[in-house]
């Protein structure tokens, strides 16, 4: 119990104090008028307030993750803790802060403009692609998710079909509807429940006897898997995702002042590290440690563990809470990663996005790539989700050293965790069944072996930019 209240301060703690931190580095500046106000056009800049700003990226940031996620890392026991309280200071909400307020400094950008800027153009193509392709994989996990869910708990004639067909419509009015009519009105109200139901599982767990267990860096992973790098892509969103980089851009039109950064970048990521705490340490105090947690997921699969939680310690509001909240946060992520790539190719294009005409253009094809992809295995797809999320997140970060080594600001913030997600993602694919499938003796010291290179590619950079820098100040000398 210690150990889980511990964590709860300690992300409590670091909003608080290591975000304040990284926002006197950035140095938002108030003085700065803000592209909901500088490029107005009433569908996708449009100012809105702050409290509604947060709960609306919370919502797109979250999805399924900081709760199936967690309960798939809580499967390593409490060492998932560690990786949810420190992943989330230092690595997501930093990744989460930058990816917003280099977007809100560069007119809303989205991430391969931001990308473009700062790493070239050439990666600027090739990120492109990946963010688009990224995009259209989450819209279609989270399209697949709550279909299959509203198919079991409706009568056999509404299939998955039907329920398929009802999101994907849904999903496109999300799309191509100004930001303020469907996402700006409904999604305060769903980060609201997703809010209640991590409070009421936590005092379920306090107050009904369950027991936390202390922390432990012990593999408690029933199957033995490997905590390296297994359990860091496994929590994702409950510690940093690549995707984020990709929502953080349609609140970034929106923020009415750069201050309001920190609270709606860094707090929304802290608000999902803490909800991913709360899932991750109720799945395992609730069936009494990790075997009994694997036997759940494998009997009713994540979403069977979240209802049978929530009903047990919140009773039939809680239990009709939770399948809400189950069926609703893919989709709040399923309909804004769709938006986003619609809003990433008209940039990319420099397509005029106020006619809905041109809107509906990008949209219907994005929407019949991802009925089609909907038909593959769902195992599959996420695997491949998993990969280019924590790549995405890599990518974003070294974009943020190189912002902060440009203008001479301390750039450690974000090379310490761009570093350490290389060597996530580069081991990861050189060992997982969907990559190159090598053993650890080799995948380890392999991703160990590409993030050095890649921070000395990065020292090398430091080392031109003040050669540059010095000469331009004896010129003007």
């Amino acid at each position: 119990m210690f150990t889980f209240l511990l964590s709860l301060v300690l992300l409590i703690l670091g909003y608080i104090f290591y975000g304040a931190f990284v926002e006197k580095i950035f140095k938002p500046d108030d003085s700065k008028t803000t592209p909901a106000y500088t490029m107005p056009d009433g569908v996708d800049y449009v100012p809105i307030s702050t409290p509604k700003a947060f709960l609306i990226q919370l919502l797109n940031i979250a999805g399924l993750g900081p709760i199936f996620g967690a309960l798939s890392g809580a499967l390593w026991g409490p060492a998932a803790f560690l990786w949810i309280v420190f992943g989330s200071i230092f690595a997501g909400a930093v990744h989460d802060y930058f990816s917003g307020m280099l977007s809100l400094r560069h007119k809303g950008g989205n991430v391969p403009d931001i990308v473009g800027i700062y790493l070239g153009s050439t990666i600027k193509k090739i990120i492109i692609v990946f963010s688009v392709i990224l995009l259209v994989l989450v819209g279609t996990v989270f399209m697949t998710g709550p279909a299959q869910l509203l198919s079991k708990l409706t009568p056999e004639s509404l299939n998955f079909t039907f329920w398929l067909v009802i999101v994907l419509c849904y999903y496109l009015l999300a799309t191509i509807l100004p930001v303020d009519q469907i996402i700006g009105r409904l999604y305060p109200l769903f980060g609201a429940i997703l809010i209640f139901m991590a409070i009421g599982v936590t005092g379920g767990i306090l107050f009904k006897g369950y027991q936390i267990p202390e922390l432990t860096l012990a593999n408690l992973h029933p199957g033995k898997l490997p905590i390296w790098p297994l359990m860091f892509i496994s929590i994702a969103c409950g510690a940093i995702s690549g995707f984020h980089a990709t929502q953080s851009p349609i609140m970034s039109r929106c923020v009415k002042k750069e201050t309001d950064g920190r609270k709606v970048f860094y707090g929304a990521m802290i608000a999902e590290g803490i909800i991913a705490l709360i899932w991750a340490a109720a799945g395992i105090a609730f069936y009494n440690g990790t075997p009994g947690l694997a036997e759940a997921i494998k009997a009713g699969g994540p979403g069977g563990v979240v209802h049978e939680i929530s009903t047990t310690l919140l009773g039939s509001i809680g239990g009709v809470l939770a399948v809400l909240g189950v069926i609703v946060c893919p989709i709040t992520s399923g309909d804004t990663a769709f938006r986003a790539a619609r809003m990433t190719i008209a940039d990319t294009f420099n397509f005029e996005q106020k006619p809905i005409s041109n809107r509906l253009y990008i949209a219907i094809p994005l929407f019949i790539i991802g009925a089609i992809l909907s038909q593959i295995n769902f195992d599959i797809i996420w695997r491949y989700f998993a990969w280019t999320n924590q790549t995405l997140a890599m990518i974003v970060l070294w974009t943020a050293a190189v912002y902060l080594v440009k203008y001479r600001l301390l750039h450690w913030i974000a090379t310490i965790p761009a570093t350490f997600m290389s060597a996530v993602s580069v081991t990861y694919i050189l060992q997982a069944p969907e990559g190159f499938k090598l053993p650890i003796a080799i995948s380890y010291p392999a991703g160990i072996i590409s993030a050095l290179i890649l921070f000395g590619i990065f020292l090398r950079f430091i080392i031109k930019n003040n050669n540059a820098g010095i000469k331009s100040e004896q010129v003007s000398a």
